[in-house]
C-alpha cells in the first residue's frame, strides 16, 4: 500500500513539472474552471478562490467550461497566459484523460473539485488531486433529515411518495440520490412510493420538467418528499408541486449545497415546501484548493490525493449557526 501511495504521488508530482521559478518574474496566476458558472454554488467557489488569490498574491483567471470543446481551449488559454496551474469541475468526468493529457502537454499543475474525473473504464484519475464530497454519506444526510421531518408531521410513510430528481449519467449525483434513498429504506419508507424524475441537466428548470412529469403519473400520493443532487434539483421539484397545489404542509424537500438557492427559499416570509438543505462549504472547496494549486507550484507542497469534505442539515431555523460553524 505504501508503495502504491508513493507511485501516486510520483504522478502527482509528474502533472505540471514546469521549474518552480519559471513565474518568478510576475505574479502566479492559477486558473479555476467550472462547467456552470451561472449556478450559485461555482459563484461561491470562485468568490472564496478570489479571496485566497487576494491573500496569497496570485492573480486567479476564471473560466466556464460548459462542453468538452472549450475545456480543452480553456486549458490552452491557460498556458497562453502561462499560468501555473488549475483547479478544475469538469462538464463530463470522463474528458478525465483529455484534461490530464493537456495539462502534461503544457506543464500545468492540476487539481479537480467536486467531481471526480475518470479514465475511459470509469476508474478515477487517482493520481490527480482531488477535494470532493462524500456524495453518499452527504445524501444520507439529506435522507435522514427528510425522515425526520415526516416523523415529526406524523406521516405514515405508506401514505407518502419519495421524488427522486435523478441525474444518474454523473456518478456523484448518482452517490447523492442514493445515499438518500437507502437513508429512507433504512427508516422503513416503502420502496414501491420512490418515484424516479431522470433530469436533463442539473438545473431547476429540469428538476422541475421531470418532477412535473411525475406528479402526472402519481396523482394518488397527495403528501410528497423530493430529494437530488443539488439545492437546484429540489427546488424544481418543489415549484412543480405548487403548480399541483402541493403546498408546504404535504411537501419536504431536502437539497444539498446549502446554497444561495436555498437561502432565497429560507428568506421568503411564508415557509414553502423547501423544508432544509445539507449545507456544504464552498469556501473548503473554492479557497483550500486554489491555495493547494498555488502552493504546488511555488513551494513544491503535492496537495492530498484525496480530500473528502462533509456537511450539516440548514434549515430555516438553524441557518445562521450553520453557517457559522461551517466558516461561512
Amino acid at each position: 500500500m505504501n508503495m502504491q501511495r508513493r507511485q501516486l504521488t510520483a504522478l502527482a508530482l509528474a502533472l505540471g513539472a514546469a521549474p518552480l521559478q519559471a513565474w518568478a518574474s510576475g505574479p502566479v496566476k492559477i486558473g479555476f474552471l467550472v462547467k456552470q458558472p451561472e449556478e450559485p454554488w461555482f459563484q461561491d467557489e470562485w468568490r472564496f478562490a478570489e479571496q485566497a488569490a487576494k491573500d496569497k498574491g496570485f492573480t486567479l483567471v476564471k473560466i466556464g467550461i460548459p462542453n468538452g470543446e472549450r475545456t480543452l481551449a480553456a486549458i490552452d488559454n491557460l498556458a497562453a497566459q502561462k499560468a501555473a496551474g488549475f483547479v478544475i469541475c469538469a462538464p463530463d468526468v470522463k474528458l478525465g484523460v483529455a484534461i490530464r493529457r493537456a495539462a502534461q502537454r503544457h506543464q500545468l499543475k492540476m487539481m479537480s473539485v467536486d467531481d471526480q474525473l475518470v479514465d475511459g473504464a470509469g476508474k478515477p484519475l487517482a493520481d490527480v488531486p482531488h477535494m470532493g464530497i462524500s456524495a453518499y454519506e452527504i445524501g444520507k444526510q439529506a435522507g435522514q433529515g427528510l425522515v425526520g421531518e415526516m416523523k415529526a408531521r406524523g406521516w405514515k410513510f405508506e401514505e407518502v411518495g419519495a421524488l427522486r430528481v435523478a441525474f444518474d449519467p454523473l456518478p456523484t449525483a448518482r452517490e447523492r440520490t442514493q445515499g438518500a434513498l437507502d437513508a429512507l429504506k433504512a427508516a422503513g419508507f416503502p420502496a414501491a412510493n420512490v418515484v424516479d424524475a431522470p433530469q436533463a441537466k442539473t438545473d431547476t428548470e429540469s428538476a422541475f420538467n421531470a418532477a412535473n412529469i411525475a406528479f402526472t403519473k402519481n396523482q394518488r400520493l397527495k403528501r410528497w418528499v423530493a430529494f437530488g443532487m443539488n439545492d437546484e434539483a429540489v427546488l424544481g421539484a418543489v415549484r412543480a408541486a405548487e403548480g399541483r397545489g402541493i403546498r408546504q404542509d404535504a411537501m419536504i424537500g431536502v437539497g444539498i449545497g446549502g446554497s444561495q438557492t436555498a437561502l432565497n427559499e429560507f428568506a421568503k416570509p411564508t415557509p414553502t415546501g423547501f423544508f432544509g438543505t445539507v449545507l456544504i462549504s464552498p469556501k473548503r472547496h473554492g479557497y483550500e484548493t486554489a491555495v493547494m494549486v498555488f502552493e504546488w507550484a511555488t513551494q513544491g507542497k503535492v496537495p492530498p490525493l484525496l480530500t473528502l469534505t462533509s456537511g450539516a442539515l440548514m434549515t430555516r431555523q438553524n441557518q445562521a449557526a450553520v453557517r457559522k460553524q461551517m466558516g461561512l
